[in-house]
């Protein structure tokens, strides 16, 4: 029979509206202590580790995963044989080959991977990525009768194909073969195409939790396989192990798992960028004004939004272009430029979620307001839209959709969802039942399209099947607390100790702390909407904290109103480097009253 979970701190609602739970049960308290006294582990350590369902026996391999004992033969993947084979050909055959990529960082990093290999060789592929606005997401039979048109007897897509059949048709037609490098849901239907796709109904490899850079890493490993089997010597193959650095980069920006073979390649592929091999990513980097080495939160919150940047409000191209350059100086203007187009992308979406959370809170009233916001304006930039979704999801802890709407009133928009709701399930029935124009997705997140006249109806379909639920949901919600510290607690060698069971992101969650009875002696607003405090303990030592994005939130108001009161205040550690200093700061995720 489970144990209840026990909450932390007593507190059963807090100001962020969660209950607080200890992360780890009776069962997991006892597989920590037996970790730290078997293997001599620090205990947080073990206690992370244990948390998150690490057992004893694997525990030293998670904290060095190597890739050589994760990753299956590649041929475990369906049509990698076929995929591996018809590349070896283009490298023999000198061909001219072009790749077509998505434009979010696992598509410009996907096609860096393979622009990379096949440049070794002294192929020069042309790289083409749609625009987001005028061609949208996948390959499109114009831009495959251009890359024919140019020459390309081979087009290999990555990050997107696999459900291109209009596309890879006028491809095929043209004379070009296609090879799809995929990870995205599919049907029964297949292209006429070789596909390697790990989420293919027929692939049987288990890896569909893989990144399209991990799934084309794959394909190169395949692909020096064969070459060195036709006679090719080991020396005269790229060094497919010095590009992980992309492949670490498009595992953390998109979201998969840090688990398994994905673990072992952020983890190897961070290793990489501290050599700063990749000339783009290291201008990347100092234009982030990044002080200290390279570190997995710094791939999602720093390098990862400025290679977006192009694709949202730019040119999508500059990305894989910026990865792709041996040139110092031209890496430099190019990551200044992508930079600047963040900093206006930043700018932009701080106007939107202004004019969003406004509508929002004007249905919502003095009431709790629909189940699944929904807000919309012909003002917005669409390929913003998405990041303005989660903002407002985040703001109100529900499911929402934010839609660009052009002059005809056709309107294209992004949901993101919380734990335990399937949005993607609920726009596809949306779809069927002719709500919307298009629509599709997963549990977390969807994109749609459709009509303004309908969207009164879209309202009234999500809330009919999503109030129950959602409502369920957020009355439920809880946070795990890992543990208790203390802002004198807080030191560099903590943060580094608990650095040892990282790196954490999907599917290894960065431990949350507690700080209890801690009393505010600051508060302030800075930036774009962010809460900085500092919290300080009953033994005067201070630690300086912030809530990101906050200030509009019950929490952030909470922070910014309570002065000398204890409070308990959850969050996450990171360390701040400058001039040779380096010092604990706390990521604040919520608060709670701390009564006597």
């Amino acid at each position: 029979m489970a144990t209840p979970a026990r909450t932390f701190l007593a507190v059963d609602r807090s100001i962020g509206g969660r209950r607080w739970l200890n992360a780890l049960d009776e069962r997991a308290e006892a597989s920590a202590l037996k970790m730290a006294q078997t293997l001599g582990l620090p205990d947080i350590v073990c206690r992370v580790l244990a948390a998150r369902g690490v057992a004893e026996a694997e525990a030293i391999a998670f904290l060095d995963p190597r890739i050589r004992d994760l990753m299956p033969d590649p041929s475990t993947l369906t049509d990698m044989e076929a995929a591996a084979s018809r590349l070896a050909d283009a490298v023999e055959g000198q061909e001219t080959v072009a790749i077509f990529g998505d434009y979010d960082v696992d598509g410009a990093a996907s096609s860096a991977l393979l622009w990379r290999y096949l440049s070794h060789f002294g192929i020069d592929a042309a790289i083409r990525i749609p625009d987001r606005i005028t061609e949208g997401y996948g390959p499109n039979p114009t831009a495959m009768r251009e890359l024919a048109a140019a020459g390309a007897t081979l087009i290999v897509t990555v990050d997107c194909g696999t459900g291109s059949f209009e596309a890879i048709t006028a491809a095929r037609q043209a004379g070009v073969d296609v090879v799809v490098l995929d990870h995205h849901q599919t049907g029964p239907e297949l292209p006429d195409a070789v596909l390697v796709n790990p989420n293919r109904q027929d692939d049987l490899s288990g890896l569909g939790h893989l990144a399209a850079a991990g799934v084309v890493f794959m394909t190169l490993v395949a692909v020096s396989r064969e070459l060195r089997r036709r006679g090719h010597s080991q020396a005269s193959l790229p060094d497919i192990f010095g590009l992980l650095d992309l492949v670490a980069l498009a595992t953390v920006c998109d979201v998969v798992p840090l688990a398994g073979l994905n673990r072992a390649f952020v983890v190897q592929g961070l290793r990489v960028m501290h050599g700063q091999r990749n000339h783009g990513l290291a201008a990347l980097a100092r234009v982030a004004r990044l002080s200290g080495p390279i570190e997995c939160h710094h791939l999602g919150f720093l390098l990862g939004p400025r290679i977006n940047a192009g694709g949202r409000i730019g040119d999508a191209s500059l990305g894989s272009r910026l990865l792709c350059l041996d040139d110092a100086r031209e890496a430099e203007d190019v990551a200044a430029h992508l930079s600047v187009l963040n900093e206006e992308r930043q700018a932009m979406e701080h106007v939107m979620l202004e004019q969003a959370d406004a509508e929002v809170m004007a249905e919502i009233g003095s009431g709790e307001g629909p189940s699944i916001l929904v807000a919309g304006s012909r003002e917005w930039h669409p390929g913003i839209v998405g990041l303005l979704a989660a903002r407002l999801k985040e703001r109100h802890r529900r499911p929402a959709f934010a839609i660009a709407f052009d002059g005809s009133g056709r309107g294209t928009g992004s949901g993101r969802s919380i734990g335990g709701f399937d949005l993607g399930r609920l726009v596809r029935e949306a779809v069927s039942a002719g709500l919307i124009e298009k629509g599709g997705g997963h549990a977390m997140a969807a994109g749609i399209t459709v009509h303004k006249d309908r969207l009164g109806d879209f309202r009234a379909f999500l809330e009919a099947g999503a109030a129950a639920a959602v409502g369920a949901l957020r009355e439920g919600e809880s946070m795990k607390i890992d543990g208790a510290v203390s802002a004198a607690g807080l030191t560099p060698a903590l943060h580094a100790t608990i650095e040892r069971a990282g790196p954490y992101g999907s599917g290894h969650a960065a431990p949350i702390f507690a700080l209890a009875r801690h009393r505010i002696a600051s508060s302030s607003i800075v930036g774009k909407g962010h809460v900085r405090a500092t919290l300080r303990g009953a033994d005067g030592a201070s630690v300086q904290a912030i809530a990101f994005k906050a200030a509009e939130t019950d929490v952030g108001q909470r922070l910014l109103a309570t002065r000398d009161r204890p409070i308990h205040a959850a969050g996450t550690l990171s360390l701040d480097r400058f001039r040779g200093r380096e010092d604990v700061r706390f990521r604040l995720i919520d608060v709670a009253e701390a009564f006597d």
